[in-house]
């Protein structure tokens, strides 16, 4: 009989507050499994006895609150006041925080508990992590929510929060076989997370179900809980390749085009979404390197010898070279690219695209292609992963679907009736 740390965090909701469950125990069966997946190396900080006083601190209390003692894992890239927030880099090590972020502020009074704090890459960056993959620890378990995913798949934690400004949410979320979110941007606070990229950033959610999902996007937005309609209408599909279709391998065109195939013969209607312009990552990618150039300035100017080559030389030094009147033309096109989507969703209810090039790759000193990921989050799309089989290697594969703008209750209840015909 599988234990309470395999409960969804919807579940677990529903067994807490009818009282056939404690928070102490889903806690201490969380921490056993963390124990048994050691080698995993989810967590950059986990303490047994802080998990178990604040558990016992919301059953005292009645286990009042939406969330009502599950646990969350959080990236280590958003402030804890009572743990450390290294940002994968040892720039930060020792750094206590003043302050909750506005994420674990909310999660804390909706009765969540702060289970730790899970791996990042460096600065939510390139530079991986110690983390390895669930199911095959020779394989990258994705980044930079590395720990986030590992942890989720591993049923360590139910619920854990990531970031993503460019892959760093859906793609390790697909690598570990779990559902991955990223909202619309703007709707999710940043208040305490370190920032890398302004117009780009965005926290996002990994756990093992739809309904998870809604429960704590209504946590952080201050909202009633959507609840995920799995009875809604067949959706309009818009099967898109994206510009870089070519780059992803056999299995994953294989499984894409075999879902879209699936998927219209279940009652949706699904045709081709070509997207303008060709060159849209080149647009992501200045973006992405002159605001972190800019945003990481203190660790640059100061501690550029404690940040890596990857980092320093890769991503910063370029951006810091690269002209204004580029960074310029880039948010004008992203800008342009937006209102072209805003016309592709009048066609469309939700985009189907691979959620990563294929399988985690072998080895760990690279995290993986984020390609189709950078598309959506410079889009400011809502989208999310689901499992979807596996590749050659055995190790999972997912799919990917994005939503318009603002519509991330509509992408749900799409993700619903897709999540019902995959299986």
């Amino acid at each position: 009989m599988s234990g309470p740390e395999r409960l969804t965090a919807t579940e677990a909701v529903a067994r807490l507050t009818d009282g056939t469950l404690t928070a102490e125990a889903l806690i201490r069966a969380c921490l056993e499994q963390a124990r048994a997946g050691v080698g995993i190396n989810a967590w950059a900080w986990l303490d047994p006895e802080q998990a178990i006083a604040q558990a016992r601190a919301v059953d005292r209390a009645g286990r009042k609150g939406r969330l009502a003692g599950v646990p969350v894992g959080i990236k280590d890239v958003v402030d804890t006041a009572d743990m450390p927030t290294k940002h994968g880099s040892p720039i930060y090590a020792g750094n206590r925080p003043f302050a909750d972020a506005a994420c674990v502020a909310l999660i804390r009074a909706a009765a969540g508990i702060i289970l730790g704090k899970t791996v990042t890459t460096e600065f939510a960056n390139r530079h991986p992590g110690p983390t390895r993959h669930p199911h095959n620890a020779d394989h990258t378990p994705g980044g930079s929510s590395s720990g986030s995913a590992a942890a989720v798949a591993d049923f360590q934690v139910p619920l854990a929060l990531g970031t993503q400004t460019g892959g760093s949410v859906i793609r390790p979320a697909a690598f570990c076989g779990v559902i991955g979110y990223k909202p619309s941007f703007g709707e999710f606070s940043r208040v305490g997370i370190k920032m890398q990229c302004h117009n780009l950033d965005t926290l996002g959610i990994i756990c093992r179900s739809l309904e998870d999902i809604a429960l704590l996007r209504g946590v952080l937005v201050a909202q009633q809980a959507h609840e995920v309609d799995r009875g809604s209408a067949a959706p309009r599909i818009g099967f898109c390749c994206t510009p870089a279709w070519e780059h992803a391998d056999q299995d994953t065109h294989a499984l894409l085009e075999h879902v879209a195939g699936v998927l219209g013969r279940a009652g949706a209607t699904v045709h081709e979404v070509k997207l303008t312009p060709a060159d849209i990552l080149d647009h992501h990618r200045r973006i992405f390197e002159f605001e972190a150039a800019r945003n990481y300035a203190y660790e640059y100017e100061v501690h550029g010898e404690k940040l890596s080559p990857a980092l320093r030389d890769g991503l910063l030094a370029p951006g810091r070279s690269l002209p204004l009147a580029a960074y310029i033309e880039a948010i004008e096109t992203a800008e342009a690219f937006r209102r072209n989507l805003d016309d592709v969703f009048t066609e469309v209810d939700v985009l189907l695209a691979p959620s990563a090039v294929g399988e985690a790759p072998r080895g760990l000193i690279s995290t993986g292609d984020a390609r189709f990921n950078a598309i959506w989050t410079l889009a400011w799309t809502p989208c999310l992963t689901l499992p979807a089989g596996n590749g050659r290697s055995g190790l999972p594969l997912g799919i990917q679907l994005i939503g318009q703008r603002f519509r991330d209750e509509a992408l749900l209840d799409a993700a619903a009736w897709v999540e019902a015909r995959l299986h």
